[in-house]
């Protein structure tokens, strides 16, 4: 262990088109661990011109408000000002949550006059709830594709104790051809051409990766499951050749979890 204790964990938080650092502009203290902030290429449908009208614009001053990001940054499009409020990009703005930075984003977009085009307006807070954890996900994949929170399956994780699921990160732990029950997000799915109709899925958890073997006839049987569901709970053999660990399938069913990130499929 180096000197001084244990390395500090680099941390991720949201794009943000408020600071290029990771610390607001107005704090007076330094952050306790280093940071990364997701940069502004990850949301979706920003264009580029946009993106850097953006950092023109930061780069001369700091964003007083949403109002501010229209008015000095007029190159942003409705759904491009929309996407940054979806994502939590303009949370730092104001100190509000997303859909108070959509309720914002509206009123700011909105075409006024010349005798007013220039001039930064501040509306009234919206009655609008914050995001549930849920809601939150599927912005978060549905405008970046990915989340810088908590892994969906954390957000499960005493149920899936209560199914006797096993986390991917103790599968080392289970001795070879003990049966096991596997559950997460499928992010690749494989049927390689010399593999003789074997599909072969890799699952994600908030622990690791984890993968299952399909042979064609449970292939055939859970079709449908393999094929469209984004999340599936996995019952089968663990087998553990050289220390590759995967998880022969038996059982397959549909784990309802809500958002994941877009899988790799058969590529």
């Amino acid at each position: 262990m180096a000197r001084g204790g244990p390395p500090k964990v680099m941390k991720t938080r949201p794009a943000c088109s408020v600071e290029s650092t990771t610390w607001a502009a107005s704090s007076t203290e330094r952050p306790p661990a280093p940071v990364l902030r997701l940069g502004l290429r990850y949301a979706r449908g920003l264009r580029e011109q946009s993106a850097r009208a953006i950092l023109r614009a930061r780069a001369a001053r700091p964003f007083s408000s949403i109002d501010d990001l229209a008015v000095r940054v007029p190159a942003l499009r409705k759904d491009e000002i929309n996407r940054l409020a979806e994502i939590g990009a303009l949370n730092s703005l104001e100190r509000i949550h997303r859909r108070d930075a959509l309720w914002q984003a509206q009123r700011a977009i909105l075409p006024v006059g010349p005798l007013l085009e220039e001039l930064e307006e501040t509306g009234e807070p919206s009655p609008l709830s914050p995001m549930n954890t849920e809601e939150r996900l599927w912005a978060d994949y549905r405008g970046t594709g990915l989340t810088v929170g908590k892994h969906p399956m954390a957000y499960r994780r005493a149920e899936m104790q209560a199914l006797g699921v096993v986390p991917a990160m103790h599968l080392t732990r289970i001795p070879n051809g003990r049966l096991v029950r596997i559950a997460g997000a499928v992010i690749v799915r494989q049927r390689p051409g010399t593999a003789k109709g074997f599909v072969f899925l890799s699952m994600e958890d908030e622990t690791g990766i984890m993968n299952a073997i399909v042979t064609p006839d449970i292939f055939d049987r859970y079709k449908f499951e393999v094929l469209g569901e984004r999340f599936l709970i996995v019952d089968g053999a663990l087998q553990n050749q050289d220390g590759v660990i995967s998880v022969k399938a038996e059982h397959i069913e549909a784990l309802h979890a809500g958002a994941a990130a877009s899988s790799h499929n058969f590529h």
